[in-house]
């Protein structure tokens, strides 16, 4: 009974650090999407650019009369973008849940979104992130995303 005692404590705090870290990573991620949004919605280059490896690629699964189409633009294009839009235009991603998974220096992450402008619903979908660590930071390499008016639940 003992022996079984010291080999469950044992086992426990062996696991207690690797999930400590776990939640450490996820912690982390989850702030990289949410600087990344807050960037978008303050216009501030620079907190979005933080948020991207040099070398990120965005997508996007765009709906055509003809069926879904890849649509893709450069990070820098995103940031161009946002920077172009008028100061009293407030574009706001607002994410409704964190699904996160990480193995040692890779991670994803699905995260649903409805997105607003000025208060004004737009359309909802799905981001689906890609992520690196890269001296001790998570950075996105790849998003691709959906966007829809309807079923957005």
């Amino acid at each position: 009974m003992v022996k079984k005692l010291i080999v469950g404590t044992f086992l426990l705090f062996s696991i207690l650090p690797l999930y400590a870290q776990q939640l450490q990573d996820k912690n982390e991620i989850q702030q990289v999407i949410s600087n990344l949004f807050q960037g978008m919605r303050d216009k501030d280059q620079q907190l979005i650019e933080k948020s991207f490896h040099s070398e990120a690629v965005m997508h996007t699964a765009a709906q055509s009369p003809d069926g879904t189409k890849l649509g893709s633009n450069s990070v820098n294009e995103f940031i161009n973008r946002v920077a172009v839009t008028p100061p009293e235009t407030i574009l706001d991603e607002r994410i409704q849940d964190y699904h996160i998974q990480v193995d040692g220096d890779i991670a994803s992450a699905w995260t649903p979104y409805r997105f607003y402008v000025n208060d004004g619903f737009s359309h909802c979908g799905v981001n689906s992130f890609q992520f690196i660590r890269i001296d001790g930071q998570w950075k996105i390499t790849y998003v691709i995303d959906t966007r829809r008016k309807d079923n957005c639940n």
